[in-house]
């Protein structure tokens, strides 16, 4: 439909333009010169226009987010929660654009403060807010793993540090025309980039900041099951949805046929992955509990997403399929590796984004060696993770040294929602007030 109504739009214009340089006596190549023009500023409008298309549907993950976390925590911890993805997006539009951007695409050593003096093949405008979206989605992935347990004052300063140095100084390497894009590393979307980077940022983090109280208590792992199963499911189904500006988006060139085509082709394999990640997530829960697990199910469509992130435009049909599966399996036990081994995330954000990010970025050099050498991609993904965890331990530590990081037990016990933000996120009904009792009149009244 948007291919012949643009056809006929060009057409009309070529007439148009045609029909009053011969009515002028215009020269042929002034006319054809003017059409020419005229079709590049048509292009340049339409080619940021879909960019931000994709970029609003890559912010839908920011709500996808905040039901998954909330969804797998406990109650008492819903609001803080929100609040904590709130603010990622909020402190990311603003350090990013002030500072993240500018540094993450320089010009040798210039840094393009405030966009100043930055050029694009789209509107600048459009290409930021593309571009902030995925910073935003790296910072937020470290928030479900520390939950329940942190100062939102010093979550508030990791924030601003993640979206204004740590992302876009590690996606320079990549994205900037950096020493990893001069190797030849290949992540399309960012499997590494965006998702190791966030996944190995929250290891450090919980690392520095340690488990929530009771959870190894006993020498043993004790459950702390999330509160709402519901509004994990819909915040995952939101993601999936997101995932389609994610990926397509990354084409970067959507209105001729070719680009057009490739776009609707990284639709496909990314949903395909999404799928088989679901799917073989489901089953290996099923055999080793002896039931299909939610959570893990869950995961393993976010693991499904995150593999095919790095390659979505090369591993292709079949070939995508198995990324999203190998990814949905080996999420299932990485979340029981770091169970066992103490390290308390409870939303599995380091097994989904980490290690599947890990999967994701050598699959291509695995499914796709014609793309990028696996050497390569064993050692852009590797960097991508040690950085971020040394990144992400230290700021923790330093911000433990200076402010603190950890709420007091009573205030963990007791919940963040009152003792971060003084309001719960579900109220009682006892709490309520007294109802009111409604009674009929007296007959003749």
């Amino acid at each position: 439909m948007f291919r012949r109504s643009s056809t006929l739009l060009f057409s009309l214009l070529g007439f148009t333009l045609l029909g009053t340089a011969l009515a002028q006596d215009a020269p042929l190549a002034e006319t054809v010169a003017a059409l020419e023009a005229q079709l590049a500023e048509t292009n340049f409008a339409l080619e940021s226009l879909f960019l931000l298309f994709f970029a609003v549907l890559v912010a839908l993950m920011q709500p996808g987010f905040a039901l998954l976390e909330a969804g797998l925590h406990s109650a008492k911890n819903v609001v803080n929660i929100f609040m904590k993805n709130i603010a990622d997006f909020a402190v990311a539009g603003l350090a990013f654009w002030a500072i993240g951007f500018g540094l993450m695409y320089r010009d040798g050593g210039q840094i393009f403060w405030f966009l100043q003096g930055y050029e694009s093949d789209f509107a600048v405008s459009a290409d930021f807010f593309f571009q902030m979206v995925f910073a935003a989605t790296a910072a937020t992935i470290v928030s479900g793993a520390i939950g329940g347990r942190m100062k939102f004052s010093a979550y508030l300063i990791f924030s601003a540090v993640m979206t204004a140095l740590i992302y876009p100084f590690m996606g320079q390497w990549q994205w900037g025309g950096g020493w990893l894009s001069d190797r030849g590393f290949y992540d399309f979307a960012g499997s590494s980039i965006v998702h190791a980077v966030g996944g190995f940022a929250a290891l450090g983090a919980v690392l520095a900041i340690g488990p929530r109280l009771g959870r190894y208590a006993g020498g043993k792992v004790n459950a702390m099951p999330g509160h709402n199963m519901a509004l994990a499911g819909l915040g995952v189904f939101l993601l999936w949805l997101g995932w389609f500006g994610f990926n397509p988006g990354s084409q970067l060139a959507f209105a001729s046929t070719g680009d057009a085509t490739a776009v609707a082709d990284i639709f496909v394999n990314t949903n395909l992955a999404a799928a088989a990640g679901a799917l073989a997530a489901m089953v290996t829960s099923w055999l080793l509990f002896k039931k299909p697990d939610f959570s893990m199910t869950i995961n393993g469509i976010l693991a499904g997403l995150v593999g095919i992130t790095a390659g979505p435009d090369v591993i292709v049909g079949a070939w995508a399929a198995l990324t999203g599966a190998v990814a949905g399996i080996i999420v299932v036990f990485s979340v029981l590796l770091f169970d066992r081994l103490r390290v308390d995330d409870p939303v599995g954000a380091i097994s989904v984004h980490g290690v599947c990010g890990i999967w994701g970025t050598l699959a291509v050099g695995v499914f796709a060696p014609s793309a990028a050498n696996l050497g390569v991609q064993l050692l852009g993904t590797l960097s991508y993770s040690a950085g971020a965890l040394v990144a992400g331990y230290l700021i923790f530590m330093i911000l433990k040294a200076l402010i603190g990081i950890r709420v007091s037990p009573q205030e963990e016990i007791e919940g963040l929602d009152i003792a971060e933000h003084g309001i719960e996120g579900y109220i009682a009904n006892d709490q309520l007030g007294a109802p009111v009792v409604l009674q009929a009149s007296p007959a003749g009244d």
